[in-house]
């Protein structure tokens, strides 16, 4: 009688059905594209792993037999897939550039066939791919690069390969500049961030009003955003608020500029990053706070408006700044509301790194002000106390403190400066390359005259000895001085230049200036801004500065003829060697410009 036995497997009956597993051959499909082995497409693909990988794992002993096969016929089946190798890329992520950079931009999208190929999205080599037209694809793309946005766009609608390579510059783009016009502004700069999902740098024109909405299109389409710029037109208004401001820095993680314009409805701010490190924002009114939560800031600007009703709290604002960044290097401030106060609690806060300091409009900014600021910052390359009430005292704490460090002074619209302290300043100060000192030495009554209105044109003898003893000149003498601007400077009636590295000259309403008292022994000179001068000082300075460009040319070696009778100049191939030659071209194209208007 047959008697029903327990289904029990034997080591040869187990080994029989492994094999028989590990011979089974399922049905011929169609073939991947991808390889079996890492994963990559197969399309101009070598392995990297090792062909004769035995796809069996390597059995250990153990006291069952059978589980050891069963666990190689499960690993024969479904042999494991080594992850995909990150490609390396050699070149970097080119900008949407409208200057002349580099000549390849490569895409962060690239295919995996080409990953090496500076033309992403190209199988054929880019000199032999023709596009519509007969053009090869790399002439393409070093055009198409080389437009703005709006033209990008319009060649996209040109043909299928035209909006395929634009498709990639896009892609490849890290910097944007785009003017926002103002009707469907939100909608167009939404479709514009989509096609760049690897930009970096942004900047705005806006001729239309910029709202919380606008930012969040942007936080959202650009992750990776490192620099924001928006500037606004006469007729837009910003109407970001603080709290909106301060949820946008937060979530940027990798935000490290930001500047932006017409912050007059902020009303307060609370700013928190680890990563910013520049901050500019203008048109600032009555801030209820202003916090900084930022280590790593090393630049700040803030323009507040010129309004006599502003509340704002500078001393507490640049006392707490201080404190929570003290990493600050670059600090300006413009405010009708800068004291001696303000300077005070900047000086406390020793801010070991500031090499350019900029507090404008102060008018309650005295000697004293200067005093602390020498005191404590004794490294500035940059100082501009522009609209203060400092005098020549003050000039003078200046250049005993930092002749060895500053090259840049604007000491503008400073009206008890006088000739004699900026005289001082530039012999004490011999890295000096700028200097502003416009509407200084002014002449009070040059714009005022009741004596015309009245009709009566008789002045007293003591008011016109008066008149002529507060005109004064300025004479300026030094190796390394670039820019110099003297407008609005309508006491002085005397002017002596000897700078040979100066470059730009600011004399514009100097109605006072006397042609005769003029001397500009200035070779280097390109620009001399004289609008608002008279004719006679104008063509003085025409004069005076083609005189300089001839005696250059004339600088070149003469010889005398063979009978020794003549001087006359050589030759150029006798007398001149390439250098010189190259020297002579360099002044013609130099020549000097005179901008009246």
């Amino acid at each position: 009688m047959h008697h029903p036995q327990p289904h029990i497997s034997t080591p040869a009956s187990a080994s029989f059905a492994a094999a028989a597993a590990f011979d089974f051959k399922p049905a011929k499909r169609r073939g991947s594209y991808n390889c079996g082995r890492c994963g990559l497409p197969k399309k101009g693909h070598v392995c990297h792993l090792n062909n004769s990988t035995n796809p069996t794992s390597i059995s250990t002993p153990t006291s069952s037999p059978s589980a050891v096969t069963v666990e190689n016929s499960s690993s024969a089946s479904r042999p494991p897939h080594a992850p995909p190798v990150r490609q390396s890329y050699t070149h970097l992520r080119r900008a949407l550039s409208f200057d002349d950079i580099e000549t390849r931009a490569d895409s962060p999208e690239h295919d995996l066939n080409d990953s090496d190929s500076p033309y992403p999205g190209t199988d054929l080599d880019p000199d032999n791919e023709m596009v519509s037209g007969g053009l090869p694809a790399g002439c393409l793309w070093e055009v198409l690069r080389r437009l703005p946005p709006a033209g990008l766009l319009a060649a996209a609608s040109v043909c299928k390969g035209w909006r395929e390579t634009t498709k990639r510059l896009w892609r490849a783009a890290e910097e944007l500049r785009l003017m926002v016009p103002p009707r469907g502004q939100l909608r167009f700069i939404g479709s514009v961030l989509k096609k760049c999902p690897s930009l970096v740098r942004l900047s705005l024109k806006m001729e239309s009003d910029v709202d919380a909405t606008m930012l969040a299109c942007i936080a959202f389409s650009c992750p990776n955003l490192e620099s924001m710029e928006i500037s606004t037109s006469n007729t837009a208004v910003n109407r970001i608020t603080g709290d909106e401001l301060g949820r946008f820095v937060a979530d940027k993680r990798c935000l490290t500029s930001l500047k932006m314009e017409g912050c007059s409805n902020l009303g307060g701010f609370v700013l928190s990053s680890s990563s910013l490190s520049t901050l500019w924002l203008s048109d600032l009114y009555s801030l209820s706070k202003m916090v900084f939560n930022c280590p790593n800031l090393k630049e700040v600007s803030l323009e507040f408006s010129r309004q006599e009703n502003d509340t704002t709290d500078l001393t507490t604002m640049v006392d707490a700044m201080g404190r929570s960044c003290p990493r600050l290097q670059n600090i300006h401030i413009v405010s009708v509301r800068l004291s001696h106060a303000v300077v005070l609690s900047l000086t406390a806060a020793n801010l070991r790194g500031l090499r350019m300091l900029s507090l404008v409009l102060g008018s309650e900014i005295t000697d004293a002000s200067v005093a602390a600021i020498a005191s404590s910052y004794s490294k500035l390359e940059l100082l501009d106390l522009s609209g203060s009430s400092i005098s020549d005292s003050g000039i003078g704490m200046i250049c005993n403190v930092l002749p060895n460090t500053l090259s840049r002074l604007l000491l503008a619209l400073c009206p008890n400066i006088t000739s004699s302290g900026i005289q001082f300043a530039t012999a004490q100060l011999p890295l000096l390359e700028l200097m502003d000192c416009g509407m200084t030495v002014c002449d009070p009554d040059s714009q005022n005259s009741p004596c015309d209105e009245s009709g009566d044109n008789e002045l007293p003898n003591a008011l016109n000895n008066k008149l002529h003893l507060m005109y004064q000149k300025l004479i300026i003498k030094h190796s390394r001085l670039k820019k110099l601007s003297l407008w609005g400077c309508s006491g002085l009636d005397a002017l002596c230049l000897n700078c040979p590295e100066l470059n730009d000259l600011n004399l514009n309403s100097c109605k006072n200036l006397h042609p005769e008292r003029l001397l500009l022994q200035c070779p280097s000179l390109q620009n001399v801004h004289a609008s608002g001068c008279q004719e006679s000082l104008i063509g003085a300075i025409k004069s005076q500065v083609s005189d300089s460009m001839a005696s250059l040319e004339n600088q070149f070696q003469c010889k005398r003829l063979a009978d020794g009778s003549k001087r006359v100049r050589a030759p150029d191939c006798l007398s001149q060697e390439a250098s010189d030659d190259k020297k002579r071209r360099k002044v013609v194209e130099q020549q000097c410009k005179v901008l009246v208007d």
